[in-house]
């Protein structure tokens, strides 16, 4: 079993000192990005297969603010960045939890420099955000039938 940081969840820089020491014991780290509002299987899945591109894995995780300007509706997120990111750091595949306030994770990812930078394949490599500031993007297949919005939708369907 790998060795833990005893607290995941992080501001920037304290990810990015957290990021060069890792780099000069020689760990392959991977990131991914998120809003990860109702965590589901296919939340799940993404995470541990961007793990498995690396020997540690940084989230990134929208604040509140940014995920509503991704025009996901003003009613989400439904669970607030405080718990979204505890959920997030309970998880054995992710080493920690960066929150961030822009639209995209590019700044963050100026800083952190990733080996790898993973997202789902419902994104095309040159869509990816940060691209430039990572080793090599990795484009990992979304389990199907699995999203907050449908989530949401069956939930909605069944309470009216």
């Amino acid at each position: 079993m790998r060795p833990r940081p005893t607290r995941k969840v992080l501001s920037e820089a304290e990810a990015a000192a957290l990021r060069r020491r890792w780099a000069r014991a020689g760990l392959r780290v991977a990131f991914t990005n998120g809003v990860f509002d109702i965590l589901h299987a296919g939340h799940v899945e993404l995470l541990e297969k961007a793990a498995r591109l690396g020997e540690r894995l940084i989230v990134g995780l929208n604040t509140d603010a940014s995920a509503r300007r991704l025009g996901k509706g003003p009613q989400r997120p439904i669970n607030k960045l405080k718990d979204r990111a505890r959920v997030l750091a309970a998880l054995a595949c992710v080493d920690a939890v960066v929150p961030f306030g822009e639209d995209t994770p590019e700044r963050l990812l100026s800083r952190l420099k990733p080996d790898v930078l993973a997202k789902g394949a419902d994104y095309r490599p040159d869509q990816v955000a940060g691209r430039r500031h990572a080793g090599k993007v990795a484009l990992i297949p979304l389990k199907r039938g699995c999203s907050t919005t449908a989530l949401l939708k069956r939930i909605r369907s069944r309470v009216m």
